[in-house]
């Protein structure tokens, strides 16, 4: 009896050795482990910051200019709608929204006195399933942003990227300084710094008949390559902006066009509508504008110019953009025009800033569409 406890007391001491061994075996090789891991990720992964620094900004400006043999200049560019109520693509088996997509041509002659616009025939259906209360796809501007072509759909909130006649879904921007559930109502977008600029209508947010709700369509979004997106307060921006033309509230102007130069080093603005008085839908069809509103980067210096003539004020810009090679003098631009809330035409003219005359009069696109975004591609 007492060789046998003898001999399992043996055995169990061994048996702890061996454990124990086999415990200090792993943690040895445990922290090997952990410190070969760490030594590795200090020398060999670039950190986020390093990762961030040496991204490439894409400069690509997609749009080839043409030169011809008499010296003319030819510019491929594109234009997009928004069709508001009628975005819903008809008879899909599976909810679908859609904007109408254009392609042309813009011919300036040699002197730069004279433009010409022709459209290919196709019309090109660009299609999302994704909406906001039944509605998606009003897409309201197009801009190239690093090397890729970029839209806004004014009802979702949603930044497109459109490759190959495809829309991509990119970046969803909230509305106001960035705390809300519902979707910017982005009307413009502009490229500064190699960022990103959308914004919206730049007026107070009112009701129909002009009682304020609030200050969310004054917030402009910043938005970097990789999507990080700043909310940034333009509130006081653009009322300095309305001021310059003697418009104090309950005074509005609406904005749809607005670009950055580079070469002057400017802001520019094209508002599509404007008014001493309190808003109505009822009256805001017919306060369109032929101003051009100047300011300089901090919104320190703000004049304005008139571009032509205002008409009856039914029409109003929706988009501009500076035709490259130019030094931004020469601006191509966009003006809508609707009748108790439906698109009636779009029209297209070219004009030189520093001549002050207009290479191209107001010309309308084919269709009862309304056409809210325009690019060189």
């Amino acid at each position: 009896m007492v060789s046998i406890e003898k001999g399992k007391k043996k055995d169990k001491m061994a048996l702890n050795t061996t454990t124990t061994s086999n415990s200090h075996l792993f943690m040895m090789f445990a922290v090997g482990g952990i410190i070969i891991h760490l030594l590795l990720t200090f020398y060999f992964v670039p950190s986020y910051q390093v990762c961030s620094e040496e991204y490439q900004y894409n400069d690509t400006k997609l749009s080839n200019i043409i030169r011809h043999s008499n010296g003319d200049y030819e510019y491929k560019i594109a234009v997009i709608t928004d069709l508001d109520h009628h975005s819903k693509v008809k008879d899909s088996k599976k909810p679908k929204w859609e904007s109408y997509m254009r392609y042309g041509k813009l011919i300036i002659n040699k002197d730069k006195s004279l433009a010409k616009v022709f459209w290919d025939e196709d019309v090109i259906s660009i299609t999302s399933d994704i909406s906001a209360g039944g509605r998606g796809m009003e897409l309201s501007d197009l801009k190239v942003f690093d090397g890729n072509l970029v839209t806004i759909d004014d009802r979702t909130g949603l930044l497109y990227k459109i490759k190959k006649n495809k829309a991509y879904p990119w970046v969803f921007l909230n509305d106001g300084s960035g705390d809300t559930l519902k979707g910017i109502k982005g009307e413009w977008i502009t490229v500064k710094d190699k960022h990103l600029y959308v914004g919206g209508l730049g007026k107070e947010w009112t009701t129909t008949e002009g009682v304020f709700v609030n200050h969310h369509p004054m917030f402009v979004k910043v938005i970097s390559p990789s999507g990080s997106v700043k909310h940034v307060n333009w509130t006081d921006n653009f009322i300095n902006i309305r001021k310059s033309v003697g418009i104090i509230y309950p005074g509005y102007m609406i904005h749809e066009s607005v670009q950055w130069s580079d070469i002057h080093q400017k802001w520019f603005f094209m508002p599509r509508r404007a008014s001493n008085e309190t808003y109505t839908e009822a009256t805001d069809e017919f306060m369109g504008t032929n101003y051009m509103i100047i300011a300089n980067e901090d919104f320190t210096k703000i004049e304005y110019k008139q571009i032509g003539s205002r008409g009856d004020g039914a029409r109003g810009y929706s988009a501009f953009q500076f035709v490259p090679e130019t030094d931004d003098d020469i601006i191509v631009t966009l003006k809508s025009e609707e009748k108790d809330g439906v698109p009636v035409a779009s029209y297209l003219s070219v004009y030189s800033l520093s001549n002050e005359k207009a290479l191209l009069n107001e010309t309308p696109l084919s269709g009862t569409f309304k056409y809210e975004g325009i690019e060189f591609v």
